[in-house]
C-alpha cells in the first residue's frame, strides 16, 4: 500500500470514529467529550431546516433523548490537504410510529494543530 493511501484510510478511520462518537448517546451527553470533537467555529444545518451554533448543539446534546441510528455508505472525500468531507446516511426506525427515518449526512472536518475537528455538518431527510 502506497503511503498516501495509507493516510486516506487512516484519516477515513479517524473521521468515522468521530461521527460514530458523536451518535453514542452517553458522549452526546458529555458536554467535554463533544467539544473536543468540534471545531470553536462549527455550525449544522439539522434535518429539521434549523441552523444551529456550536453552543446550541452542545446545550441540545447534554440533555436529548436519543436512539442511535444504523450508518451505512460511509465515504472520506478529500478536499485538500486539511480538508476532509465525510458523507453517510443514517437509518432508525421511529419508536412512536414504528417508519423507518433515514436521513443523507455531511460533515466537513479540519485538521488545525494536527487534530481533526468537525467544522460543518448538514443533515437531509429521505424517504
Amino acid at each position: 500500500m502506497s503511503p498516501s493511501r495509507a493516510v486516506a484510510k487512516a484519516v477515513a478511520a479517524e473521521l468515522l470514529r468521530a461521527e460514530m462518537l458523536l451518535l453514542d448517546p452517553a458522549v452526546r451527553r458529555d458536554r467535554a467529550r463533544v467539544s473536543a470533537l468540534l471545531a470553536n467555529d462549527f455550525f449544522e444545518f439539522g434535518a429539521s431546516g434549523r441552523i444551529w451554533t456550536r453552543d446550541q448543539i452542545l446545550d441540545l446534546l447534554a440533555t436529548e433523548e436519543y436512539s442511535p441510528p444504523v450508518v451505512e455508505d460511509f465515504a472520506c472525500h478529500r478536499i485538500a490537504d486539511n480538508v476532509v468531507l465525510v458523507t453517510y446516511r443514517t437509518v432508525r426506525m421511529n419508536k412512536e410510529t414504528g417508519q423507518r427515518e433515514a436521513a443523507l449526512r455531511s460533515s466537513l472536518s479540519i485538521r488545525r494543530s494536527g487534530t481533526w475537528k468537525i467544522r460543518f455538518h448538514q443533515g437531509t431527510r429521505t424517504s
